[in-house]
């Protein structure tokens, strides 16, 4: 099963073309499954005993499912190659997944947040354009970090996104946004210190600046802060999101704005507040 294993993380990263994240994620669970299973054949009761060893160890839902799907991938694979005759996987049904509503802070709290950063330096400089971009444009963590100088329309006010699945759309930023970005890529110290000529935001080497770098920043001040909330990027992107609906904007547009696949996805966010839920009804119900 090892020889399976690797030849199926080899097809999702040549020819389904996953993300780093999805690869990473897929060999985690499929390396903890063989350990687990040793030399014993493959049966739906070890299927069971694993998971349910996952439950054992504390693991939520999400990490269950997400070791189930990659395992499910998996022996889809091995059939469709005739690998194996016999699917386990088949009689193994899934755990409920636990919903979570997406949290949002208000807009005091992201103004508040965006004064954290000490402008005056450049990692400082380059911090605050990263929080404009969130939220500008409610961007994924790896889309922000996976971005290039060619990315940036500065005219048309337009980034260039690639997305889950290396999907491509294009995100409009405000003018506010746009300019705190122009800057920081003309910025007088970005030249003494640059190692990676095609990368937008970089990190005090002048190389690529990493999804973990980003996160631990906003860790930091979001302890600066004082605010109680735990605030990550993607509470960003949630926020955004909120935002514009509050405000107004259609669900399909917002669909299109954070790459989502369904629209079922975006429609989550009208219900962080009955306000929301309320007027999202009346809007859409033919009677009210």
């Amino acid at each position: 099963m090892k020889n399976t294993v690797a030849k199926f993380l080899r097809y999702l990263e040549v020819v389904k073309n996953v993300s780093p994240h999805t690869l990473r994620a897929y060999q985690t669970d499929l390396h903890a499954f063989l350990a687990f299973a040793g030399d014993e054949p493959i049966s739906k009761q070890l299927v069971r005993r694993f998971l349910s060893q996952l439950h054992e160890k504390k693991r939520n839902t999400k990490t269950v499912l997400r070791s189930l799907s990659a395992l499910r991938s998996l022996y889809k694979y091995a059939m469709r190659e005739k690998i194996i005759d016999h699917n386990p996987l088949e009689e193994i049904e899934s755990p409920k997944k636990e919903k979570k509503l997406p949290v949002s802070i208000t807009y005091a709290q992201v103004l508040h947040l965006f004064t954290q950063p000490d402008a005056s330096t450049y990692t400082g400089y380059r911090d605050r354009v990263i929080m404009e971009l969130f939220y500008s444009s409610g961007l994924r963590l790896s889309e922000l970090v996976g971005l290039n100088r060619k990315d940036f329309d500065a005219k048309n006010r337009i980034l260039n996104i690639f997305g889950k699945g290396k999907k491509q759309r294009q995100a409009p930023i405000t003018e506010t946004a746009a300019t705190w970005l122009a800057s920081y890529l003309d910025h007088a110290e970005r030249p003494l210190m640059e190692q990676d000529a095609e990368a937008i935001f970089l990190n005090k080497w002048g190389q690529r600046l990493s999804p973990r770098s980003v996160d631990r920043n906003f860790a930091a001040y979001l302890k600066k802060s004082g605010l109680s909330e735990r605030i990550t990027p993607h509470t960003i992107r949630h926020t955004i999101a909120t935002h514009w609906l509050e405000n107004g904007m259609d669900l399909k547009t917002i669909q299109l704005l954070l790459g989502h696949t369904s629209l079922a996805t975006t429609t989550i966010y009208t219900h962080v507040s009955p306000q929301l839920k309320r007027e999202v009804y009346d809007k859409t119900h033919p009677r009210a």
